[in-house]
């Protein structure tokens, strides 16, 4: 190779080798620019992420930029973050206030459930957090949202139904007064003070029986309970009514059908329910009580009857507080609307549930299930329960046929709760 060739490919060598010199001197400024704009983020102050950890309530902490550098598990479980975001931007608003003005804010306020239309009522602290962060502290209040809001039901209830006969027992007086001189009419409103009289003392009485239910270690000290003697003591509360009405009261009772908890509590929620079973049976009817062994560990109790029946979008509800089936009918018989909210309380109270089955003309079965005291193992899941057959009479008059529905569709009372609202058919 000539002098001249070779010094020609070392200029283009020496020119290569320069540029690319250069490029990777601009690569490096530009990196060390973007590092000195972004800057590491500041830490958290020191045991900030341990409280947060343990806390039961919802912990959030975002920083400048809003971004969400630790939280809670709760958090995560209430949908309050998802990944390094706020999901709701009422809270994203109040921690920027925060940070603008260093002021803590207490805020109660609604927020959307998820996609649907469930509200999540909160209790938020927001707080300044050092100089970057921004805490927030989110307590959850549904539960005494929804409590509170049925103390408030439960209120206007019970003014609406005392309103009635306390209304009527004035304007009865005022009419005793005005007919003074007519005794057949002072005796005819005098029997009707009676009736009212009788349906308000029945009313504060159940009233009472509730609130007392629904409060904590009602059952303080439990005893044995023979469940077949307090249908036995129930039947026999109803069967002048029955008489009345014509309606046959027929039993079935096994012995040795014991639980543990309060014999006149148990007696109280058969008697709701035969006293049901007659209001809402036709006369030459008949009502069935039947007290077995139903699966392992269990004691059933069974009320069964032949009349009106419950349609299915009624059998949801009919355990709530005042809550009827047939208004008139029942303020004819003198029902006060709680009936099925005490049965409801006493099976939860003594650990078992009560279901129904019913079919509009077909009659209704309700099942009480308790524990039984001498269970041995675990108790079996249930299975859908069938209509119970009525028991024979000892001597049957004309049987009556009561017929087969084509499927039973039963629902369980809504858990104790509550938080439960309103109950009845009572």
């Amino acid at each position: 190779m000539d002098p001249t060739t070779a010094a020609t490919l070392g200029g283009i060598a020496g020119l290569a080798l320069g540029g690319v010199a250069m490029v990777a001197v601009r690569l490096s400024d530009r990196s060390a620019a973007a590092e000195v704009a972004a800057p590491p983020a500041p830490p958290l102050p020191p045991g900030v992420g341990d409280v947060i950890a343990v806390l039961r309530s919802s912990g959030i902490v975002v920083d400048s930029s809003d971004r969400v550098v630790n939280n809670s598990p709760a958090a995560v479980a209430h949908g309050l973050v998802r990944g390094h975001e706020l999901v709701h931007p009422e809270l994203l608003h109040l921690a920027r206030a925060v940070r603008r003005d260093g002021v803590i804010r207490e805020v109660e306020m609604a927020l959307q459930k998820g996609m649907g239309d469930g509200r999540l009522v909160v209790a938020a602290r927001v707080a300044p957090l050092g100089a970057d962060h921004v805490l927030l502290l989110v307590e959850d209040r549904s539960k005494a949202a929804r409590v509170e809001e049925i103390r408030r039901d439960f209120l206007a209830n019970v003014s609406h139904e005392l309103k009635t006969p306390v209304g009527g027992i004035s304007l009865l007086a005022e009419a005793v007064l005005d007919a003074h001189d007519d005794p057949e009419a002072v005796a005819r409103f005098a029997r009707r003070i009676s009736v009212e009289s009788d349906r308000l003392t029945r009313l504060v009485k159940e009233i009472v029986e509730l609130s007392r239910l629904q409060g904590a270690d009602v059952i303080k000290d439990p005893a044995l309970v023979d469940v077949g003697r307090c249908a036995r003591d129930a039947t026999d509360r109803s069967r002048l009514i029955a008489d009345e009405h014509r309606i046959e009261l027929v039993t079935a009772l096994d012995d040795g059908c014991e639980v543990w908890g309060d014999a006149e509590l148990v007696t109280t929620a058969i008697s709701n329910l035969v006293g049901n079973a007659i209001a809402y049976s036709d006369s030459g009817t008949r009502v069935g009580v039947m007290v077995r062994r139903g699966r392992p560990g269990v004691v059933d109790v069974t009320v069964t009857d032949q009349g009106l029946g419950i349609a299915p979008e009624e059998q949801r509800r009919i355990f709530e507080r005042f809550y009827r089936v047939d208004t008139a009918r029942s303020r004819a018989t003198g029902g006060t609307g709680l009936g099925l909210a005490i049965v409801k309380h006493v099976a939860d109270n003594h650990g078992g549930n009560v279901s129904v089955w019913s079919e509009p003309g077909r009659g209704s079965t309700f099942t009480i299930e308790l524990p039984a005291a001498n269970a041995s193992g675990s108790i079996e899941p249930a299975e859908p329960p069938e209509p119970a057959e009525l028991p024979e009479p000892a001597e049957p008059p004309e049987p009556l046929e009561a017929a087969e529905p084509a499927g039973p569709s039963t629902y369980a009372a809504p858990p104790r709760d509550t938080d439960a609202s309103p109950s009845v058919r009572a």
